[in-house]
């Protein structure tokens, strides 16, 4: 019975192991910013995710997220009318913001999610586009390239394996980019 147990572990270990291979964080310049485009035309590459398990590891249970613990934009507010690149900072509470990797209560780390809304508690959040961004070394802000237009920002807080707390740890809200103003010389 130890041994089965003991094995059991292990699997689950290797499974959780698995999911990160391929989803740290991608395209970041030296200050840790990430440069997200929106834009086809504009689109770049975001790093390898070959290997990313986008399914929870087995046998890994949510924790109830309890009154107190949310996430929200610490210099942003719904309704705001921004200029690309666009800094956007993340504010947490009640949890503690650390690298992905071990899952442990209470801690986690951000990802952006460009027009898209949050995801369920539980299911990993995917990899793979400019729009879906995990910040998988515990970055607290990011610098990202938004094409002119009508936005939405969902902010999700999730696991050391991807997957996310829910729509209690997550804040969503609706800026517009306004194209740069052209100045002509006088």
């Amino acid at each position: 019975m130890k041994i089965e147990m003991r094995n059991m572990k292990y699997s689950v270990l290797a499974m959780i192991v698995a999911a990160f291979i391929g989803c740290t964080p991608h395209s970041h310049d030296a200050e840790g910013n990430h440069e997200a485009e929106t834009t086809e035309e504009h689109a770049h590459n975001h790093g390898d995710h070959e290997g990313h398990n986008h399914e929870a590891p087995e046998g890994v249970v949510m924790q109830e997220i309890t009154e107190g613990q949310k996430v929200f934009f610490a210099n942003l507010e719904d309704g705001d009318v921004v200029t690309s690149p666009l800094t956007v900072e993340f504010g947490v509470e009640g949890m503690e913001v650390v690298p992905a990797g071990a899952i442990e209560d209470n801690k986690g780390h951000h990802h952006l999610l460009i027009n898209h809304d949050f995801v369920a508690a539980g299911n990993v959040i995917p990899a793979g586009d400019s729009t879906l961004i995990h910040f998988g070394k515990g970055q607290l802000s990011t610098e990202v390239n938004l094409a002119p237009g009508d936005h939405k920002l969902t902010m999700q807080f999730a696991n050391g394996a991807h997957m996310s707390y829910g729509e209690k740890m997550s804040a969503t809200i609706n800026i517009s980019v306004e194209a740069e103003a052209k100045h002509m010389d006088e």
